[in-house]
């Protein structure tokens, strides 16, 4: 059973949290119209090192050994640079790829060649 109590607690945390995450930046920086050269550069170094992070971590298991392993994965991490470098939307490259993904997966693409 569900203890609404524990519910209401756990989801006034979280608001809480968002709340003070996202009044942060004012809070810290107040009305400065220019952000300080510290945090522009973590600005334009924190994403690309991310996402190399995430790439990383989601093929860290692949299984070279049989076909049904890789295949979906690169094929996958291949369009996702394609569509990237074509469109240069993010949007479209994670929505699209992870579908294409998914389709793979699901519906054993790759099973006749293991």
């Amino acid at each position: 059973m569900i203890d609404i109590t524990n519910t209401i607690g756990i989801i006034a945390v979280v608001t809480l949290c968002t709340i003070i995450l996202r009044a942060a930046p004012f809070i810290v920086f107040g009305s400065r119209k220019t952000v300080p050269a510290q945090i522009a550069y973590l600005g334009k170094v924190l994403p690309p090192a991310i996402m190399v992070t995430l790439v990383f971590y989601c093929l860290r298991n692949i299984d070279f050994l049989s076909v049904h392993g890789w295949l979906a994965e690169i094929i996958a991490s291949v369009l996702v640079v394609i569509l990237h470098l074509w469109k240069k939307n993010i949007l479209l490259t994670v929505a699209v790829s992870t579908i294409a993904y998914m389709l793979m997966i699901q519906l054993n693409v790759f099973g006749s060649f293991m």
